[in-house]
C-alpha cells in the first residue's frame, strides 16, 4: 500500500460522527453526547543514492489520533441545554500545580529571609 493513499484514508476517517454520537432518547428526553476529536498524521517518501552507489528509496508515516469527552446536549419540551463532562483529573492536576508553586515561591521568600539576619 502506498503511504499517500494510507494518508488520505486516514484523513477521511475523521469525520463529525467522531465528534457527536448516536442521541439516546429516553421518554421526552433527547440527550446527544459530544467529544473533542484531535487528529494529525504525516509522511513521505523520498529516493537517493546509496552509499555504495545503488539507488535507493523509503517511505514513512505515522497517524496519531485523540477523543475526550466534551460534555451532552440534553434536548427536552423543545429547548437544549449543553452539559459540559467535568475532567476531574485535569482538575486535580492544576491544584496539584498551584501548590507545588506555591510551596516553591514560600521557600524561596523564607530563604531570603534567613539570608537577611
Amino acid at each position: 500500500m502506498d503511504i499517500m493513499e494510507l494518508m488520505e484514508q486516514a484523513k477521511d476517517a475523521a469525520t463529525v460522527k467522531r465528534v457527536f454520537g448516536e442521541p439516546i432518547q429516553q421518554g421526552d428526553v433527547i440527550v446527544i453526547p459530544v467529544a473533542r476529536v484531535a487528529h494529525g498524521g504525516g509522511g513521505g517518501q523520498g529516493q537517493g543514492t546509496g552509499e555504495k552507489g545503488e539507488e535507493s528509496g523509503g517511505s514513512g508515516g505515522g497517524f496519531g489520533f485523540s477523543a475526550t469527552p466534551a460534555g451532552v446536549f440534553v434536548l427536552k419540551d423543545g429547548d437544549a441545554q449543553w452539559r459540559p463532562a467535568i475532567d476531574v483529573n485535569r482538575i486535580v492536576f492544576g491544584g496539584q500545580l498551584v501548590a507545588v508553586v506555591l510551596l516553591l515561591t514560600v521557600r524561596a521568600i523564607l530563604k531570603r529571609h534567613r539570608r537577611k539576619r
